[in-house]
């Protein structure tokens, strides 16, 4: 699923120079018509077939196992920090057995390994329940999830940081689509300082104070 037109993800002005100016063309627009309660995990999910650090090319994606997929590829070979920047957690993507595994081992790992989380509602993954806000009470001092500030002028995207190298993006939250990159430091430091920017700002959300207390 090599392309070498991949969605633009440069938010910073100060963006290099040699980045290429990319597009991303959607399939689609379409709703994501989530249940109102996550299911139990119908199989196990199997991670993509790439290395971090190593597979150069763009892989595309416009399918939830697919997406899924490369999440779990990036979790379970990250080897020190995580980042989570979404809009309600999608139970879709994030609510599975084989992603609270991925990320329980890494946090376990090592004590110096990090898991943060934005989300700009957290109202639904509390109400129905989810498995990384259940993680989180148990590994409360390397998981930490933080809500976006509502005055904060974030950007209508979600994605996941592995390292320094990987990256999951989708640039429209409502739909599956997007690509994963696995070695692309320049990308994935401007979505970092976006990040960093926004969690900077962050909040904690009331429901979800309740929720780990």
């Amino acid at each position: 699923m090599n392309d070498e037109n991949a969605p633009s993800d440069a938010t910073d002005s100060n963006a290099p120079a040699a980045l290429p100016a990319i597009e991303f063309q959607s399939p689609g627009r379409f709703t994501v018509h989530n249940p109102n309660i996550p299911t139990p995990d119908s199989e196990r999910s199997e991670p993509a077939p790439f290395v971090l650090g190593e597979h150069l090319a763009l892989e595309r994606f416009n399918l939830p196992d697919e997406a899924r997929a490369h999440a779990l590829a990036l979790l379970q070979q990250a080897q020190r920090c995580l980042c989570i920047y979404s809009s309600d957690l999608e139970p879709w993507l994030y609510h599975h057995s084989s992603i609270q595994d991925a990320c329980t081992r890494f946090l376990l790992a090592s004590p110096k390994n990090r898991l943060r989380i934005l989300v700009k509602d957290v109202g639904r993954a509390v109400r129905d329940g989810h498995r990384l806000l259940t993680l989180s009470r148990r590994l409360s001092s390397n998981l930490h999830i933080r809500k976006l500030h509502p005055d904060y002028p974030s950007e209508a995207v979600a994605f996941l940081l592995a390292d320094d190298r990987g990256l999951l993006l989708r640039p429209e939250p409502e739909q599956f689509a997007g690509y994963a990159l696995y070695q692309d430091p320049a990308r994935v430091r401007l979505r970092q300082v976006q990040f960093d920017q926004a969690w900077d700002s962050s909040i904690t959300d009331p429901d979800l104070r309740s929720f780990l207390l």
